[in-house]
């Protein structure tokens, strides 16, 4: 099994909310790895080259304001079906929906004001970890703990 890597952003209520530690803590109890961080304010145009597909829904500017209203910070986890893990991990996008024990779940109670951004598909990945990182601040490394985290195989 191939490790991906994924974008997640904690979104300005998160931030707002000091809840980056303990997101970071999640993800990382949870046996994935950092490997970019980066906190920035996004501006309209980063908004719309990452919403792209909502661009022109009757939502979009609502949702422009909130991801441009404060800081977020940017991350790429990476491990072992990193997308769908952390697609779990993160819960429903409406927190009062979310089960308990994801981060929408524990920490949310609203549809957008749901703290976490995390890519949907391998595609997305890609194409989001591009529009927010450069190679250069990309991080790869190899984890020692990582033979205690997953089988070989599963690597």
């Amino acid at each position: 099994m191939a490790s991906e890597k994924t974008l997640i952003l904690v979104k300005p209520d998160g931030v707002q909310r000091k809840l980056i530690g303990t997101i970071i803590g999640r993800i990382e109890n949870k046996g994935l790895s950092i490997v970019a961080m980066k906190m920035l304010t996004v501006t309209p145009e980063l908004s719309k080259q990452h919403y792209a597909e909502h661009v022109e829904k009757p939502f979009y500017p609502d949702l422009e304001g909130f991801i441009t209203s404060a800081p977020v910070v940017a991350l790429i986890v990476q491990g072992p079906e990193a997308v769908s893990v952390m697609r779990t991990l993160i819960g429903s996008t409406n927190g009062r929906e979310a089960a308990p024990g994801t981060i929408r779940g524990d920490y949310g109670c609203s549809r957008q004001m749901n703290m976490i951004h995390g890519s949907d598909s391998v595609e997305s990945a890609t194409r989001e970890i591009d529009i927010y990182f450069t190679a250069n601040e990309i991080c790869d490394y190899d984890v020692t703990l990582g033979s205690w985290m997953c089988a070989p195989d599963e690597l």
